[in-house]
């Protein structure tokens, strides 16, 4: 928690000190200027009060930040070198030791090629990185059929999808006695799932796991199949034809398939066009599906290519 907060100017990171937050709360703490800061914090929203407090009532006379602050913290982040991360800004956001992402906003300039520069950042959403280890052991057994299966895990926003396929990600490429370590192919559009910084995984992904950070995923998924040769590709939340023809490729290749869409069920999964057609393909042989009843990250169902549940009730 104290590296994380050496991010932040002197008399915010006395305040955040003096909140004695745990770290496996803390969601994420967004800075604009001028105006309060704001923490997500077990799933509810507080505002930072100037001498260390949370509360519910959030308005301008908790801790509001100064522009200079903001680029204090762009300074502390990257180490005194923004320009290290200039390409990662243009993308909205950047990743630092620890697996944390910060997303700036402010103004963008841009050309016909897209956008070639975000300028005078006023706005900073400091993202923290969590990473369970082992949440994804009692889930693995359910995804062997002759080995590993193709895999969907469906999941409405914030139920720790991510979270789950990267220990998936971690135990395939480590081994088990279950399955043999297996060579995975990561394409991290949103350095998420390694949380690279500078090139480096910051979360434990594995030791037999390639990595492309901040590469589109149907590009992506096209380099690793023709350079890395991977036993398994894995990518976060797909949905755009793109994405479909090149996890087909991979499905032709022999490759296995880890995926992530949002969704609530199987029946909402292939009512939609393209992940719909990968579905009734059979592309993928498991579904797990996610919910928030049990808590973030609880497994509701696990269901066959045919709907039959696995795990869970109907």
């Amino acid at each position: 928690m104290e590296q994380l907060f050496m991010i932040f100017p002197e008399r915010m990171r006395k305040a955040l000190l003096r909140a004695e937050l745990s770290i496996e709360r803390l969601q994420e703490i967004r800075l604009r200027v001028g105006r309060p800061v704001l923490l997500r914090y077990g799933g509810t929203e507080y505002g930072l009060t100037k001498d260390g407090h949370l509360t519910d009532s959030v308005d301008s006379a908790g801790m509001c930040p100064l522009e200079e602050e903001l680029s204090q913290v762009l300074e502390y982040a990257s180490g005194y070198s923004v320009y290290a991360f200039y390409e990662e800004i243009r993308q909205g956001f950047f990743t630092i030791v620890g697996g944390h992402r910060i997303g700036v906003a402010g103004k963008v300039v841009m050309d016909a090629s897209g956008v070639q520069e975000v300028r005078h950042i006023s706005f900073l959403n400091v993202r923290v990185s969590h990473q369970i280890i082992g949440c994804a052991e009692p889930v693995l057994p359910y995804l062997l059929q002759d080995g590993l299966c193709h895999t969907l895990i469906i999941s409405p926003p914030g139920c720790g999808k991510t979270t789950l396929l990267r220990d998936l990600i971690r135990i395939i490429s480590n081994g088990s006695r279950q399955l043999p370590g297996k060579t995975v192919g990561v394409v991290d559009e949103r350095s998420e799932l390694a949380g690279c910084c500078r090139g480096v995984p910051q979360n434990d992904i594995g030791m037999r796991t390639d990595v492309l950070d901040g590469c589109r995923k149907a590009e992506g998924m096209q380099m690793l199949l023709r350079a890395m040769a991977p036993e398994v590709i894995a990518v976060d939340e797909i949905g755009n034809e793109r994405d479909r023809d090149a996890l087909e490729a991979a499905f032709h290749c022999g490759c296995k398939l880890l995926a992530t869409a949002h969704g609530r069920s199987l029946s909402d999964i292939r009512h939609r066009p393209l992940i719909g057609y990968m579905a009734e393909r059979g592309m993928f042989e498991r579904f797990v599906i996610l919910g928030k009843k049990a808590g973030v990250g609880a497994v509701r169902q696990i269901l066959d290519s045919a709907g039959a549940v696995l795990y869970g009730t109907c």
